[in-house]
C-alpha cells in the first residue's frame, strides 16, 4: 500500500491518547496539555526568561493556573509568589525550570514528589559544556530524571507551543497566530525551531505544536515525533537534528509516523565535520556521517530537506498537496521563457513532464491559436493574456486531463490588491479543491509576503503555493518519492547460521585485544558469513611458499599477513602477478624485508600466497559503525581508485536479498555489472551474498566491530571473489591506533 498523508480534519473535540497508548504519548500528552503551569525560579528583573514567558502565557490567554515560586518574594507580576511546591493551592503538573543548573536536579526531585507530571528544564550549563562541574551535573539530572519518571525536555531549552492550549513556554516575542494548524516542529536548537515557527506562520501555515528538547536529558525528538504521529490534529511533523542518540527509537518513530501517512521533513546538522563539531559543542550531540543518516532514514520515508528555506517549501507542498497517484507533471505558463525554465529545472532533478490526453491536446490547441505552445509544459500565451478566462479554461484543461498527477502554475501571488489575479486565484483554488490531484502554484523567485499576501494565501487553502523554483522543484520531487512509499517498510533480522556466530565469537574472544583482525582471520570470519574468499594459505618461509603457490596453481599473488600493517600496499606489502616458484620466493623474501625496515617493528604473522583472480571488476563492499546510526554496509566501485572514483552507496544493517540489490543498483558499478555497452553480466548474485552476509555479522557482532573493507571484491561473469579484507573492531586499541 503506497504513503499518504493524513486527510484527517481537527477533531472537535480534544484529543486524548487511548489507554493502550504507551506511556511516552500519555506522558508528552500531559506536558503539552496541562492542567496549570509552575514558574520555579520566577523573577521580576526586565528581560529575563522567566518574565518573557510569563508574558507570553498571560499574552495568549493560557486558561491553566498559573504560579510562580521564589523563596524570596511574596508577590510578583501582581499575583501571589509561592516559596515552594508544597504552598501551592493545586498540585503542580507542568514545572518551568528557571532555577541556575546546581539547583535544577533537586527542583525535578521536588516536583516529582508534590505530583508533578512533565517539566522543561530552560536553565543552561549542562553537557553542552565541557568542564568537569557541568558533566557532573549532567549526569545527576539524567539520574533524577530517570528515577521521578517525569517527562521532561531540555535543558538548554526554550520551552514549548500548544496552540490549542494557548500554551505558549517561550521566550520568544515575536507574534504567535495560536492557529492548531496541521504542523508540528521539534528540534534541539530552539533558536532554529522558533525560525521555522514563525516563517511558516508567515507564509500562513498553521503550526499546532513545537517543542524545543535542548540536550534531550529526558525526552528526545524522536519521542515527540511518535507522539505527533499518534495525535490526529497533525498531518506534517518537521524536525531538526543535531544528533541521533538511539537509533532503534527513532527508526521506531518513523514507521510510527510513516503507518499514519504523516511525512516527517527532516534538517540534520553534520553534512560536515565543522557541522558535526558544531552539534557536539551545542548540545553535546554525537553526529554520524550524513550520508549515512540518509541510507538509514529515507528507508524508513525522512525527508532530508538542506536548509532552512528547502524546508519551509516542502512543509508548505506536504501540508496543501496531498501526494498524487503518479508521477506525471504538466505545467502552465504565460511565458516561453518560464516555460523553458520549467522544463530545465524539473529535468535537471530528474523529473519529466508527462505527454498530455490527445482530448486536452486537441481542446487547447484550438482555443488557444498562434502565439502559444501547446505541449506540457503549457504555454498559453497570447490568448491567455489578454483572455482571462482562457487562461483559467487552459488550466481547467490541465487538471481535468486523466493523463496529469499534479498541475504545476507558474504564477506569484499579488503584494497589493489585484483584482482580477486575485479572482482568477479563487478558481483555481475552487477547481483544485474539487480536483483529484494536487495543484501546486510556483514563483520562479522568492518573493516576499506582504500582510494582503499573508492573508489572501489563507483563503486558498487548495493549492500549494511555493517560493523559488530550485526548492519548489525538490518538494515536488519529495512528495512523488513519498507517494511511491510503501505504507509498512518490514523489520529485517540477521539471517547468520549459528555456526557463523559461533566463529564470530570465537575470533573476537581470540583477537586479545588488538585493534584489527590480520587478513587470515578476517577472511575466515567472512568466509562463515557467506562471503567467497580466494584460495589462499600462510607461508612461514619461502619454501613453504612455493610450495603453496604450485597447489594453488599460477598466477598467485603474495601479501603481508599483520595484525599492525592496515594498508598494505603502503609499504609495498603485495606483490602481483607471479607466474613461478622462482618469482613467489623473491616476492616472499622483498616483502619481509621491508617490514623488518618499518620502524615500529609490526608483528609478522606470515606471507599470505593467494589465488590471482580473473576480474572484470573491482568492487568494494564494506560495513562500518556509524556513531549515531549504528551498522552500515557499503557497495561501490573499488580498487586503487575508490577515492577518486566516489561511486558508492550505504544501506543500515541488516539487509536482505531485495535491499542488497536495490543498493548495487544505485552506483555506477551496479550498471556496470548488468551488461555495459556490450560487454556480458557480471555475477550479481555474489555481490548480493557478500552484502547480506556482511550486513549480518555487523549485526551479530553488535557494537564490538568498527568496520569491515573488502578492497578488491573481484567479480566476472561467473564468479564474485574477496581477495581482500580488513576488520577493524571497536575497542581501546583501534581507537589509540586512529588517533582518538
Amino acid at each position: 500500500m503506497d504513503a499518504q498523508a493524513s486527510t484527517a480534519s481537527h477533531p472537535a473535540e480534544k484529543w486524548s491518547p487511548s489507554p493502550d497508548a504507551s506511556d511516552i504519548v500519555k506522558s508528552i500528552h500531559a506536558m503539552l496539555h496541562p492542567r496549570n503551569i509552575v514558574l520555579v525560579g520566577a523573577t521580576d528583573k526586565p528581560g529575563n526568561y522567566a518574565e518573557r514567558i510569563w508574558n507570553n502565557l498571560i499574552k495568549y490567554c493560557y486558561e491553566g493556573g498559573l504560579f510562580p515560586v521564589n523563596a524570596k518574594r511574596e508577590t510578583i507580576w501582581g499575583v501571589p509568589c509561592y516559596k515552594d511546591f508544597a504552598s501551592l493551592p493545586e498540585k503542580p503538573d507542568h514545572v518551568l525550570v528557571l532555577v541556575p543548573a546546581r539547583f535544577a536536579v533537586q527542583v525535578i526531585r521536588d516536583a516529582a514528589a508534590a505530583g508533578a507530571r512533565s517539566a522543561t528544564i530552560v536553565t543552561s550549563g549542562f553537557s553542552e559544556l565541557q568542564d568537569e562541574d557541568s558533566q557532573r551535573l549532567a549526569v545527576e539530572l539524567k539520574e533524577a530524571v530517570r528515577e521521578t519518571g517525569l517527562a521532561v525536555t531540555g535543558p538548554n531549552c526554550l520551552g514549548n507551543l500548544s496552540a490549542g492550549e494557548k500554551l505558549f513556554t517561550n521566550i520568544d516575542d515575536r507574534i504567535v497566530t495560536m492557529e492548531a494548524g496541521p504542523v508540528a516542529i521539534v528540534g534541539q536548537s530552539g533558536a532554529i525551531v522558533m525560525a521555522i515557527r514563525q516563517t511558516l506562520e508567515d507564509r500562513g501555515v498553521g503550526v499546532g505544536y513545537m517543542v524545543t528538547t535542548g540536550n534531550e536529558t529526558g525526552l528526545e525528538t524522536p519521542d515527540l515525533m511518535t507522539y505527533f504521529a499518534a495525535d490526529p490534529s497533525i498531518r506534517v511533523i518537521v524536525v531538526y537534528l543535531e544528533g541521533v542518540r538511539n537509533t532503534k527509537v527513532f527508526r521506531e518513530a518513523c514507521k510510527a509516523a510513516r503507518a499514519a501517512g504523516k511525512p516527517v521533513i527532516a534538517l540534520k546538522l553534520g553534512a560536515s565535520e565543522g557541522g558535526r563539531a558544531a552539534a557536539m559543542a551545542h548540545t553535546g550531540a554525537l553526529a554520524g556521517s550524513i550520508e549515512t543518516f540518509d541510507a538509514i532514514s529515507t528507508r524508513e520515508g525522512v525527508i532530508r530537506v538542506r536548509g532552512l528555506d528547502e524546508l519551509i517549501e516542502t512543509t508548505e507542498c506536504f501540508v496543501h498537496a496531498d501526494p498524487p497517484k503518479g508521477n506525471r507533471l504538466a505545467a502552465v505558463s504565460l511565458s516561453g521563457g518560464k516555460r523553458g525554465l520549467l522544463i530545465d529545472a524539473f529535468y535537471s532533478a530528474g523529473l519529466n513532464f508527462a505527454p498530455l490526453s490527445p482530448n486536452a491536446t486537441a481542446q487547447l490547441a484550438q482555443m488557444l491559436g498562434p502565439g502559444s505552445i501547446v505541449g506540457n509544459p503549457l504555454d498559453a500565451g497570447f490568448a491567455a493574456v489578454v483572455d482571462p478566462s482562457v487562461y483559467i479554461k487552459s488550466i481547467k484543461i490541465m487538471i481535468d486531463d486523466p493523463d496529469t498527477d499534479i498541475v504545476i502554475i507558474d504564477a506569484e501571488l499579488p503584494k497589493a490588491p489585484h483584482e482580477l489575479r486575485e479572482r482568477n486565484l479563487r478558481l483555481v483554488n475552487e477547481m483544485a479543491g474539487a480536483a483529484n490531484k494536487p495543484v501546486v502554484y510556483i514563483s520562479a523567485m522568492s518573493i516576499g509576503f506582504t500582510e494582503f499576501t499573508k492573508a489572501l494565501r489563507k483563503s486558498l487553502p487548495n493549492v500549494a503555493v511555493m517560493q523559488g523554483l530550485d526548492r519548489a522543484v525538490g518538494a515536488i520531487k519529495s512528495l512523488l518519492e513519498y507517494s511511491s512509499l510503501r505504507k509498512e517498510v518490514p523489520d529485517i533480522v540477521s539471517s547468520s547460521k549459528a555456526s557463523a556466530r559461533a566463529v564470530l565469537e570465537k575470533t573476537l574472544k581470540g583477537a586479545n585485544g588488538a585493534a584489527a583482525l590480520d587478513e587470515v582471520a578476517s577472511k575466515k570470519l567472512l568466509k562463515a558469513y557467506g562471503i567467497p574468499v580466494s584460495k589462499e594459505e600462510i607461508a612461514q618461509t619461502a619454501a613453504e611458499a612455493m610450495k603453496i603457490a604450485k597447489k594453488i596453481g599460477f598466477p598467485v599473488v603474495a601479501k603481508v599477513v599483520s595484525a599492525d600493517i592496515l594498508h598494505k600496499s603502503d609499504i609495498g606489502g603485495v606483490v602481483l602477478n607471479l607466474n613461478s616458484a622462482a618469482e613467489v620466493k623473491k616476492a616472499f623474501n622483498d616483502i619481509t624485508a621491508r617490514v623488518k625496515k618499518i620502524k615500529s617493528k609490526p608483528k609478522l604473522e606470515g606471507i599470505l600466497i593467494a589465488q590471482q583472480v580473473k576480474a572484470d571488476l573491482e568492487l568494494v563492499v564494506g560495513a562500518s559503525l556509524d556513531a549515531e546510526m549504528g551498522p552500515v554496509v557499503l557497495f561501490g566501485t573499488g580498487g586503487v581508485d575508490i577515492e577518486l572514483m566516489k561511486d558508492v552507496a550505504l544501506a543500515g544493517a541488516p539487509l536482505d536479498e531485495a535491499e542488497a540489490k536495490q543498493l548495487i543498483a544505485k552506483t555506477k558499478a551496479g550498471v556496470k555489472m548488468k551488461g555495459y555497452r556490450g560487454k556480458p553480466a557480471l555475477h550479481e548474485p555474489s555481490a548480493v551474498k557478500a552484502l547480506v552476509g556482511l550486513s549480518n555479522l555487523m549485526a551479530d557482532a553488535g557494537n564490538r566491530i568498527a568496520s569491515i573493507d573488502v578492497n578488491p571484491f573481484l567479480i566476472n561473469s561467473k564468479v564474485g571473489v574477496a581477495v581482500d579484507g580488513l576488520i577493524v573492531l571497536n575497542n581501546a586499541a583501534a581507537s589509540k591506533a586512529a588517533g582518538h
